[in-house]
């Protein structure tokens, strides 16, 4: 019996696969990040190359593809939480400009889920919208 409750958890701590094995989240934080899209209401938004975010110590920074930004970072579990952004004001191209807005509300749209496989890590707001990151 302990060692059907140790498991249970253990699984619902790291996940299961599609075939009912247990998977490990793996981490999110210290890893640099690439920008590579983001969704928001169904339509995907190519990241500009420079677009880029690491979480490290409770902070967040990088670049939302023309500005650089920095933020507190919570990571609970699956979730992160990015507050108090503060970012240059650099002007660039509208396409540019389009996708940093879009980027920027969605990293600021609450609590964030995390999904890892294998370089790919996904945020997904609670309204549905995405942002597909890999490591660089």
């Amino acid at each position: 019996m302990i060692l059907t409750t140790a498991t249970a958890l253990l699984a619902m701590a790291c996940g299961s696969g599609k075939d009912g094995s247990v998977t490990a989240q793996q981490p999110v934080t210290g890893i640099d990040w690439t920008v590579d899209s983001v969704t928001v209401d169904g339509t995907t938004h190519r990241a500009p190359a420079p677009a880029h975010v690491k979480i490290e110590d409770g902070r967040a920074a990088g670049s939302y593809g023309c500005n650089q930004f920095s933020a507190t970072a919570q990571v609970t579990g699956d979730e992160i939480r990015l507050s108090h952004a503060r970012s240059t004001r650099m002007a660039c191209d509208e396409a540019r400009m389009t996708f940093e807005r879009a980027l920027a509300r969605t990293l600021a749209a609450g609590p964030l889920t995390t999904r890892t496989e294998g370089r790919n890590l996904t945020l997904t707001t609670p309204g549905g919208d995405r942002v597909q990151l890999s490591r660089k």
